[in-house]
């Protein structure tokens, strides 16, 4: 019984501490992209050295951010092993695993129609009577929300089941913003599964049909 409360306590503390180093990171990462902007706009063109160094210390600090992360995940069984589990999925990277893990406690709870919506990736209808509006995403958690188009961006990329799916949704016309987001929730509605069964990542013929 003393075990499980420190373990408890463990893990409390654990996720105040990941939350933090989450935003921090968010923080960062925004400041980097601005820099970035800046430094390719001719308007700065004599500030570039600056922007260069401002960039590179940047880059360092999140990197070290990332191994905080990782260092305060592994501190308890129970995320290690979740973390373990998510990442194995390709493309699913340290920043967008630990997002889930500290800020979305519902993942393998819910049903896909439910974590979407808790996200906000699930499409909200604009219908009046007979006329049917475009769908949108609104609400959510923004952070979780945030974490999981940068990460949605990385699978398309190396993960062949949600690059299939987005060359699919283009090919069909799709817009692609629309496709991001379709690839992001099939991404959440994967990773849901996972979670739920407590199962590392499967050949697609399997995990399509989570």
């Amino acid at each position: 019984m003393l075990k499980l409360k420190a373990d408890e306590v463990l893990a409390k503390d654990t996720a105040q501490a990941v939350s933090a180093l989450v935003a921090r990171r968010r923080q960062l990462t925004e400041m980097l992209m601005a820099e970035e902007n800046r430094r390719q706009s001719p308007l700065f063109a004599e500030m570039a050295d600056e922007f260069k160094e401002h960039i590179e210390w940047l880059q360092k600090r999140i990197a070290e951010l990332d191994r905080d992360l990782q260092n305060q995940i592994h501190r308890t069984q129970h995320w290690r092993e979740q973390d373990d589990l998510l990442q194995s999925a390709k493309g699913v990277g340290p920043v967008l695993s630990v997002t889930l893990l500290t800020q979305l406690p519902e993942l393998g709870r819910l049903n896909r129609r439910e974590i979407a919506l808790l996200v906000g990736v699930a499409p909200i209808s604009h219908d009046s009577g007979k006329r049917r509006g475009e769908r949108h995403i609104a609400g959510g958690r923004a952070a979780v929300r945030s974490a999981l188009y940068m990460g949605t961006l990385a699978t398309i990329r190396f993960n062949s089941v949600i690059k299939e799916f987005y060359q699919r949704l283009l090919a069909k016309g799709k817009l692609k913003k629309v496709a991001i987001t379709a690839c992001m929730r099939k991404l959440l509605t994967i990773l849901n599964a996972m979670v739920r069964d407590n199962e590392a990542w499967h050949p697609p013929a399997k995990r399509l049909s989570a």
